[in-house]
Formats: C-alpha cells, structure tokens, sequence
C-alpha cells in the first residue's frame, strides 16, 4: 500500500458535496451534516480518488479532502476490518464470511489503482470502509487536519486535459510505502 504518510499520521481521501467538505475543511471538524450512521469511505490514493470523484466533478463529490489521520487509528480499522467479498481460503465457509463482515466496523476493498489518465494500473489501491465504533472514532478522535484539495485536483486534471503529464506528476502527493505488518494484511488480501 502506498500513501503520503508521516511516523504519526496517515492522509486519506474523500469527496464531497461543498456543504459538508467546506465546514469540514474550514473546522478540521465534519458537520452536524455528516451522517455517522453510513459507511464512510477513505482512500489513501490521490489517483484513485480522482478516478472516484471525477477529479471532483461528479455531482455530491465536488469537494475533494485530504484528511490527515492518526496512524494507530488506521491501523486499529485495518486490525478490526474485513475484506468486503469472500475468499474461501481466507474465510472458509461464505455464512462464517458473512457474519464477520456484519459484525466488523470496518471493511477492505482492493480495486485497480488509477493512473493520471485514470486508467486501471496492474497493481491494487486500498479503500476501507468505517462503519459504527470506526467511523466514530474516525470523526471524533483519529482525524488530525483537513484540507481542501479541489484547487489541487482542478490544476492537475488541467494539466491532464492538456498532454502535460510530466508537468501533471510533479505536482501529486507524494505517496510512498506504508509498512503494515503481514500479520494484519494477511486477512485482507483478495
């Protein structure tokens, strides 16, 4: 897994409407708008939340977020989380996958990594998905920062539409490895 990451924090990304992704980006806070009860989902892949968002011009995703979170509290949701299809030499039975996934507050999903032109690359981005005791502690303890990054998102896309890919790259977060121990992973990989 690749992410713009430090030793205490890790950043993630989500998208959406200005009346939710501006308070929260102006309070390092989600609104009372926010609603806890559905699965959130956060990715640590620029790329792959352009291709999500449309490079935040998708109706509802227009306000594209980087969101610095805490370390452990990533790892917590990775420790807690299960992989949202089922594997059966992972999982063993699908009825047993099933309940775990029910009960789990978070979930996995290994999709495609995206390229500039948003393209699927050979290799797989993660999304996890917080729900219930995640989710809480994602908005109310594990969050760190919030910032804007449409203008971002806008300039890139820009320079995408025009050939300027070189140009394109140098201005992506910088996403490097993000060392999780095997035995974490070892429940999550599809």
């Amino acid at each position: 897994m690749r992410a713009r990451h430090t030793e205490s924090t890790i950043t993630v990304y989500q998208a959406y409407r200005p009346e939710i992704g501006g308070p929260a980006a102006r309070h390092g806070r989600f609104p009372s708008s926010w609603k806890r009860e559905r699965m959130t989902w956060i990715k640590p892949s620029f790329l792959w939340m352009m291709y999500r968002c449309g490079w935040g011009t998708k109706e509802g995703q227009e306000t594209v977020l980087a969101i610095e979170i805490d370390r452990e509290g990533f790892l917590w949701a990775l420790r807690h989380a299960c992989l949202s299809h089922h594997v059966p030499a992972l999982h063993g039975e699908q009825a047993d996958w099933k309940r775990r996934l029910r009960q789990a507050p978070a979930r996995v999903q290994w999709d495609p990594e995206r390229d500039l032109r948003l393209d699927p690359l050979p290799h797989r981005s993660l999304q996890l998905g917080l729900a219930g005791e995640a989710a809480a502690r994602y908005a109310d303890e594990w969050i760190v920062g919030i910032e804007d990054v449409t203008p971002l998102a806008t300039e890139i896309h820009g320079l995408v539409r025009s050939g300027q890919l070189e140009s394109a790259a140098g201005l992506l977060p910088e996403e490097r490895p993000f060392a999780v121990d095997d035995e974490v992973l070892a429940r999550l990989r599809a």
